[in-house]
């Protein structure tokens, strides 16, 4: 099981579960996904970030200002920004590149790479995977191809017992989109601009 922490009410979940954070521009659902990472960082999980929106550098910044102890954390970024701002980039023990959103193969990639370090060379059995954020990889693909992506991804996290936390803005898409990409999920977290929270996960009422 894993244990979500004081941002998600102290709800725990199953091994594989891969949960969406769904809610308009500025309402602190970046943020919520990075504290639901952090709490399991804390107890010497492993965190993967795949960022689409900012670059690695801001990531670790704000992740690691959630963390006791950064320097000794496990972490493992997947940057699909930098490159794509034509900045050359060499991959580190922390983060790895991709050339841009529309390189999802390079993104399954750079995340498995990372998820099987953690369990093969580090022993970390624990993981959690956050990606930031789908609206992006929207912006760049269609439903269709981000639909089968997340599909290879979310299956992927489960196969790992990992746990994935996944966000989107609620008001870029319409409701088909938003109803389509929810099949993919086990629990829905939404927040509203008041930070309002509604979860919605498996084994809870």
């Amino acid at each position: 099981m894993y244990e979500l922490g004081p941002a998600f009410d102290n709800n725990t979940v199953e091994e594989g579960t891969n949960i969406l954070i769904s809610g308009p521009p500025l309402s602190g659902k970046r943020h919520l996904m990075m504290e639901g990472l952090a709490h399991g960082a804390n107890g010497g999980e492993g965190s993967v970030i795949v960022t689409t929106r900012d670059s690695s550098d801001r990531v670790l910044t704000d992740f690691e200002s959630l963390l006791d102890n950064p320097e000794d954390a496990d972490i493992g970024i997947v940057d699909c920004v930098t490159q794509h701002q034509g900045r050359s980039t060499e991959d580190t023990s922390r983060v790895k590149y991709t050339s841009s959103p529309v390189d999802m193969t390079g993104i399954g990639i750079k995340f498995s790479e990372f998820v099987e370090e953690f369990y093969t060379e580090r022993n970390i059995t624990q993981n959690r995977v956050a990606m930031d954020s789908l609206s992006t990889l929207l912006m760049y693909s269609d439903l269709q191809t981000v639909f089968r992506f997340m599909h290879v991804l979310t299956s992927r996290i489960e196969d790992a017992d990992a746990i994935g936390i996944h966000v989107v803005e609620s008001t870029a898409h319409d409701a088909e989109t938003m109803n389509t990409l929810k099949q993919l999920f086990d629990g829905m977290v939404s927040i509203d601009e008041k930070q309002s929270l509604t979860l919605q996960l498996p084994g809870t009422a």
